[in-house]
């Protein structure tokens, strides 16, 4: 038991590492798109160093993140007596299932990576903004399934996500409306 205590720990470090990567990669990504529309010289200064440090976030702290998040994550459900007897378990497999929107959400934000490094902007910092609070929702799903340990209720869980989204878009918005009077 105390083996699974640890390797529980560094998977959890591991996905706030993950996490705080992912937010923090998207939040860059806004500020590239918004490099792309200043005048010379300052959007070449901004590009080039917002490229370096999306580089430096995304292969020293994201990618190596969600590596030991998945690595621990295996180990305690394929190499432990509890995570053995979680597999059985509804929630799990819910749970599971945002795991797989998550790496999906990883992958794509590699291919916005890879474009914004070869200087290619194909969305507006907006849509950045609006790109990042997947992840949030991905996150408050994940948590609240493993904390509560409860999908018999999904219909409920989907129903919060989904009124969640609705307050994120509002909060979109309204903080839209204040950056546009400035």
């Amino acid at each position: 038991m105390e083996l699974y205590n640890y390797i529980k720990s560094l998977h959890l470090i591991f996905v706030i590492t993950w996490f705080a990567g992912l937010f923090y990669i998207v939040r860059l990504f806004v500020y590239q798109a918004e490099a792309f529309q200043k005048t010379e010289p300052e959007k070449t200064i901004l590009l080039n160093q917002y490229k370096i440090m999306s580089y430096r976030l995304w292969y020293i702290i994201a990618w190596p993140s969600a590596v030991l998040a998945s690595f621990f994550a295996f180990w305690m459900i394929f190499f432990t007596p509890i995570g053995n007897a979680w597999l059985s378990m509804t929630w799990m497999h819910v749970k599971l299932a945002f795991v797989l929107v998550l790496y999906l959400y990883h992958w794509k934000c590699h291919q916005l990576f890879k474009q914004l490094q070869n200087d290619t902007c194909n969305h507006s910092s907006n849509f950045f903004r609006l790109w990042n609070e997947v992840a949030t929702i991905i996150l408050f799903a994940v948590v609240f399934l493993v904390i509560l340990k409860n999908a018999i209720n999904w219909v409920y869980g989907v129903v919060g996500i989904v009124l969640f989204s609705i307050l994120i878009m509002l909060g979109f918005k309204f903080y839209k409306k204040i950056r546009e009077k400035k």
